[in-house]
């Protein structure tokens, strides 16, 4: 657990002493449209640094604690269990050492080792997921670990009544009858979050958010861009009615492909998302 020699602003605190360890997981094998999420770390550290430590949302700034930046994890190509091992054993490294880790991708099956992780600690655990996408496909294509199953795979050991799904505007039909029955699932806005925070306010949350969630007007930068998105304002919004929740336990953010915004913009929304979600997280 060395410091990455290039890090995100103001995240240089020795492993030891760290609340938060931030790091990237460059890993878009499943992907099945767009590829180049695995490139998204590589363009936010550089650009972190255009930002202010300081958020005036949250009156908090990055220089008064302790984050770590683990850099990037070095995963084999092809192997896709493999992948998931090292992620799950990271996240687990992490947590037990009694840190809170902060990922980011990376395609959003990497979100499934990491909430399986946070799991393990935390048998009670919710998870609060942001997306355009319901990810609830059993399989794709005959493969059971796929972007597109990500959330159907955390129910397998969540279950019922533990995963909260916001922004959904694009699935299979069945994927939308599914979650009547086994997710709380809010098609196109954030309309209920409050009341979903207000629920788990006292609960172990995970809060993984798909930047695919923004419209692609804000976001072009992403893999599978779904018109009808919410606005880069919603979302920091979000990231504010966040800090009632007690437990945050861990938390991610996945799919900048920074390739397909040549103009930055993209970028620079992911590297605020970061910084408001650090702040969270402490």
């Amino acid at each position: 657990m060395n410091k990455n020699v290039s890090t995100f602003i103001a995240c240089e605190a020795d492993y030891e002493e760290a609340e938060v360890v931030l790091f990237g997981v460059p890993f878009d094998g499943t992907t099945s449209f767009r590829p180049g999420t695995r490139f998204a770390m590589q363009a936010i550290r550089p650009d972190s640094y255009g930002l202010e430590t300081y958020s005036p949302y949250l009156n908090a700034d990055l220089e008064d604690y302790q984050i770590f930046d683990g850099g990037d994890l070095e995963l084999p190509f092809g192997n896709t269990e493999n992948v998931m091992e090292q992620i799950h054993q990271y996240c687990k490294n992490v947590l037990q050492a009694n840190k809170k880790f902060y990922m980011v991708g990376g395609e959003h099956l990497v979100s499934l080792p990491a909430i399986q992780a946070a799991y393990e600690k935390y048998p009670d655990l919710h998870v609060i997921h942001l997306d355009a996408h319901t990810d609830l496909r059993d399989e794709y294509m005959g493969e059971r670990l796929s972007h597109a199953s990500v959330i159907r795979r955390c129910h397998d050991f969540l279950g019922d009544e533990r995963i909260y799904q916001f922004g959904i505007r694009s699935g299979t039909k069945e994927e939308f009858e599914w979650a009547n029955t086994h997710t709380h699932l809010e098609k196109f806005t954030l309309n209920t979050l409050q009341q979903t925070i207000e629920k788990l306010k006292e609960v172990p949350v995970y809060i993984t958010i798909d930047l695919d969630i923004l419209d692609p007007a804000f976001f072009a930068g992403t893999g599978t861009p779904e018109p009808g998105g919410i606005t880069y304002r919603e979302l920091l919004d979000a990231i504010q009615q966040f800090q009632t929740l007690q437990h945050i336990v861990s938390a991610d953010v996945v799919e900048l492909s920074p390739q397909y915004d040549p103009s930055g913009a993209s970028t620079a929304m992911a590297c605020k998302t970061i910084r408001e979600m650090l702040l969270t997280l402490v």
